[in-house]
């Protein structure tokens, strides 16, 4: 790179190259010193230019990491299917040209929640999907609504942030919205609890997941704070938040607004998952859980210590006993062209006929993204159109779209395919998305898909129950009764596993 740049944003372009933005030059608390006189380079401390990776040119400076100086560190960035980039920070938001380093004014974030770092905020893109014509809606959830004096400058907060609340406060935005309507923030239904450092997946069966975090305070860590002035008087050494929420809690993006969370049947962790906390999408659909050190170095006797143990948390669709199992997913898709079939055998559903199932299946790609601060940059969740054709023997053929052309909504990279059946995935396949290099990625009109074939009454449209299931599945299912859990596994069926005290390998 030609800056350094300390929890800098960035994003993924169409063309696979990376954009950089913003920064620290050596770290701190927030970007800015007290009194602000200099909101640009804080004398030296900060880092307002953006630049690409493979270079473009030379770094130059972007407005808004002046505008929004002190909270504009892990800038939350989504491409949009423009090609312009939604970028919010501090309270600003704005859509982004970057070729033109061209800005447009968004709203300001509602009823003065911070999202990005130490606020932290949970923040991710809906699932994109034939039904929303592939239009981008990004959710921001938690962080907090504290006062900006509050969060001092970059030797510490002006405040015992532990003893602040996080925020519960939800907003929708969709920042290029059809018909010509203006982008405007929509309220939406609050968290079951106010959250710090909590995370979005996105899981297979679009519903989203948020994990980790604390219910008081903010990201980072200090020896102490303008009123806590010394390490000996601080109640959690110098982690800046307190209050772990152990359980986890799962948004349904199409549930009527009032029911959208819930973490009925949801288990808590008793590890604590504070600053420096992670978690990704694994290819067999749960999601591994790792790190927290709200500390300097190594610390292991205080309250939030340097932790390693990693952990799996495995969703409710665990509880099926089986998973759809399919053939026929190529290596690699192209933006637009020539649909391609999935089969899905009979065995990949039960208790429901195979014209039913067929008619519940979809198609998606995953990509993680960059994930690192409880925050995945670059995270997509997207669905291919698809109709199918059910065989009298209760299988049935996808015929599955290609992504539709236009690489700013899934840009050119590996993501995992799944085939989700009644809300139960199958395991993830990576596939490549594009030529697998970077450059202008080739473009092609989507071919028309064939009409949808059903069984005749008396074939496989009569209901059956699935007996099978493999082994790993089987046990998992078991164990948790139909609920999700968190638990450790490292290694799985066929490998070398290592079993730490009261962790399970299967």
């Amino acid at each position: 790179m030609q800056k350094q740049r300390w929890y800098a944003g960035a994003e993924a372009l169409a063309d696979g190259t990376v954009v950089l933005m913003g920064g620290f030059t050596s770290g701190g608390y927030i970007n800015r010193f007290v009194p602000n006189i200099d909101p640009t380079y804080e004398n030296g401390s900060a880092e307002p230019t953006y630049e690409f990776y493979p270079s473009r040119g030379n770094a130059t400076i972007m407005q808004f990491m002046v505008t929004t100086s002190g909270l504009n560190s892990y800038a939350h960035t989504f491409l949009m299917p423009s090609g312009k980039m939604l970028v919010q920070a501090n309270l600003s938001t704005i859509l982004w040209d970057y070729d033109q380093n061209a800005e447009t004014p968004l709203p300001n974030m509602p009823n003065g929640v911070a999202r990005v770092y130490p606020a932290s905020g949970a923040v991710a893109m809906l699932p994109l999907t034939p039904a929303n014509n592939f239009t981008p809606t990004v959710l921001f959830c938690g962080g907090s609504d504290m006062p900006s004096d509050y969060y001092g400058d970059y030797t510490w907060p002006y405040y015992n942030t532990w003893t602040y609340p996080a925020s519960k406060d939800c907003q929708r935005l969709t920042p290029e919205p059809q018909g010509g309507a203006l982008p405007q923030y929509e309220q939406d239904d609050d968290m079951l609890e106010g959250r710090t450092m909590g995370q979005f997946i996105t899981l297979p069966d679009g519903t989203m997941l948020v994990i980790n975090g604390g219910m008081n305070g903010t990201a980072g860590f200090s020896n102490g704070t303008l009123h806590t002035t010394t390490l000996a008087q601080m109640p959690f050494y110098q982690s800046l938040a307190s209050a772990p929420v152990s359980t986890p809690a799962i948004y349904n993006p199409n549930a009527p607004k009032g029911s959208r969370w819930s973490n009925a049947g949801l288990s808590s962790s008793s590890i604590p998952r504070m600053y420096h906390s992670s978690a990704m999408l694994l290819p067999d659909a749960s999601v591994l859980i790792a790190g927290s050190n709200p500390n300097t170095d190594v610390t292991l006797d205080v309250p939030f210590p340097t932790t390693y143990t990693a952990e799996v948390f495995y969703p409710p669709y665990f509880a099926a006993g089986f998973r759809p199992q399919v053939s026929g997913i190529p290596k690699t898709l192209s933006y637009g062209g020539s649909y391609f079939n999935i089969t899905v055998t009979a065995t990949s559903y039960a208790n429901t006929s195979a014209n039913n199932a067929a008619a519940n299946t979809t198609v998606i790609l995953s990509r993680g993204g960059f994930t690192t601060h409880a925050m995945n940059m670059g995270q997509r969740h997207l669905q291919l159109d698809n109709t199918y054709t059910v065989n009298k023997d209760g299988s049935y053929v996808l015929h599955v779209a290609q992504v539709p052309p236009n690489a700013n909504l899934l840009t050119p990279g590996p993501a995992l395919m799944f085939v989700v059946v009644n809300g139960i995935p199958s395991n993830g396949t990576m596939v490549i998305v594009g030529t697998g290099q970077i450059g202008t990625q080739p473009t092609s009109t989507a071919s028309e898909l064939p009409p949808v074939v059903t069984s005749a009454p008396g074939g496989s449209g009569s209901s059956h129950s699935n007996g099978a299931s493999d082994s790993k599945t089987s046990i998992v299912a078991g164990a948790i009764m139909g609920a999700a859990i968190i638990i450790g596994v490292l290694g799985w069926r066929g490998c070398n596993c290592k079993v730490v005290p009261v962790w399970r390998c299967f």
